[in-house]
């Protein structure tokens, strides 16, 4: 059961977090911008979750009202989501609109419903994307196609979100969780900091010089060769058994 004071739980290394909705009213905003920042700092701290799965599943909306974006002294949703070091995937059921899609687009990987849209309509009542929505949402899909979602307002559907790269994987509306969970669970079962590191290495080196980003993919790959994770690794190899690994 999700817990309503922090809505989340843990399933093996996989910690599974509900984003409740709609969110319509300010005082739910500032509510869920709290559970964000302690469900991120409480991910940082424990060493047993090796994946994050964000969802809407529970409620089948990942949408925020837009509205609520111009709220004055309210942090970022999206930031703490994407400083997590470990994988996220959002496994979006319902839509994801405005600030929504904005804290989705800060999750590595996006499995959706069929019948999901998503857009960024804040032009349409003067204002922009102010959650890294211009940002991420053009690195992920390409300068053009964004600027056509963003200054036409427009949604995309699921397949048209797909076809751009907007999301990874499209399911049946009762599949998102299953296959969020599926994913989830062969990522928690390799090492954990090597899932950690590709993370650090693929972020980083997309602000870098490809040269920079050999060297820095480079420098986390001696990296992993100090570790336990990978002594233990190569025996099981030799050993054709299975690993289990520790994040040491």
């Amino acid at each position: 059961m999700f817990d309503n004071n922090l809505p989340y739980k843990i399933q093996g290394h996989v910690a599974i977090f509900n984003i409740f909705g709609p969110i319509t009213l300010e005082d739910e905003l500032f509510q869920l911008s709290y559970k964000i920042h302690d469900f991120c700092t409480e991910i940082a701290s424990n060493k047993e979750i090796r994946v994050v799965i964000v969802t809407d599943a529970v409620e089948g909306t990942f949408c925020l009202h837009e509205d609520l974006i111009a709220l004055k002294g309210l942090g970022s949703l999206a930031d703490p989501i994407s400083n997590i070091d470990k994988p996220v995937i959002a496994a979006i059921a319902g839509d994801a609109l405005g600030q929504g899609l904005e804290l989705a687009l800060s999750c590595d990987i996006r499995i959706v419903s069929e019948t999901s849209c998503f857009g960024l309509p804040q032009i349409k009542k003067g204002l922009m994307p102010m959650d890294g929505g211009t940002q991420r949402l053009s690195r992920l899909i390409g300068k053009g196609n964004a600027l056509e979602m963003i200054l036409t307002g427009r949604n995309v559907d699921a397949r048209e979100a797909y076809r751009v790269g907007l999301v990874n994987k499209l399911t049946p509306r009762d599949g998102v969780m299953e296959a969020a969970l599926e994913m989830a669970s062969e990522m928690a079962s390799k090492g954990p900091i090597a899932l950690r590191y590709v993370k650090e290495a693929i972020a980083k080196g997309m602000d870098m010089t490809l040269e920079q980003g050999i060297r820095l993919e480079a420098d986390l790959y001696l990296l992993i060769h100090t570790t336990t994770d990978r002594t233990e690794g190569i025996k099981a190899f030799q050993g054709k058994e299975k690993v289990e690994f520790k994040g040491e």
